[in-house]
C-alpha cells in the first residue's frame, strides 16, 4: 500500500512542477518586462548623469534634473 501513496505523490509533484506560477510568486523573481523596463531606465539614468555633468546651459541642466527625476520616479515605482 505505500508503494502505492509513494507514486501519487511523485504524481502530484510532477503536475505541480509542470503548472505556471504567477511571476509574484517567487520571491526576487522579475519578470522579462519588469527587468527589460528596469535596465532601459538605469541606462537612460546613466545617460542623463553624464549628459548633466558636461552640459552648461542653464535651461539644458534643468531640462536634464527633470529627466533624472523623471527617471528615479520610475524606477521606484518597479
Amino acid at each position: 500500500m505505500a508503494r502505492g501513496w509513494e507514486s501519487k505523490s511523485v504524481e502530484a509533484q510532477q503536475e505541480d512542477a509542470r503548472r505556471p506560477r504567477p511571476a509574484g510568486e517567487e520571491p526576487g523573481q522579475e519578470s522579462p518586462e519588469i527587468r527589460t523596463r528596469r535596465r532601459t531606465l538605469e541606462l537612460a539614468r546613466a545617460r542623463a548623469r553624464g549628459d548633466l555633468e558636461t552640459a552648461h546651459v542653464p535651461a539644458h541642466r534643468e531640462m536634464l534634473e527633470q529627466a533624472l527625476s523623471a527617471i528615479e520616479e520610475q524606477l521606484a515605482k518597479l
